[in-house]
């Protein structure tokens, strides 16, 4: 095995080194589905929030984001609830 593959994958064997590198491919193109996952929802946030708004509400439901907080904790544990938190403040005042 060559000292780049070594040092690109931290992999002591080709072998190895060849599961990552695939893995990585995978987990790559997985990114990039949770990106656009995430600008869409980002987008039908905006929608509900200019429909709110537009009806005199406000841009925030902070009962709806429990909901959201409390699946996301469920679902994924402790850390779920940070991406959670993370999810909602992208979301918010896109408008």
């Amino acid at each position: 095995m060559t000292a780049i593959a070594n040092k690109k994958t931290g992999a002591r064997t080709t072998e190895a080194a060849g599961v990552i590198t695939g893995a990585r491919e995978r987990i790559d193109a997985l990114d990039d589905r949770i990106i656009g996952l995430i600008q869409e929802r980002m987008a039908v946030s905006a929608v509900i929030q200019e429909a709110r708004i537009a009806s005199g509400g406000r841009r925030v439901n902070l009962s709806r984001e429990m909901e959201v907080l409390g699946h996301y904790s469920d679902a994924l544990g402790k850390p779920g609830t940070g991406l959670a938190m993370t999810l909602l403040e992208l979301c918010r005042g896109r408008i």
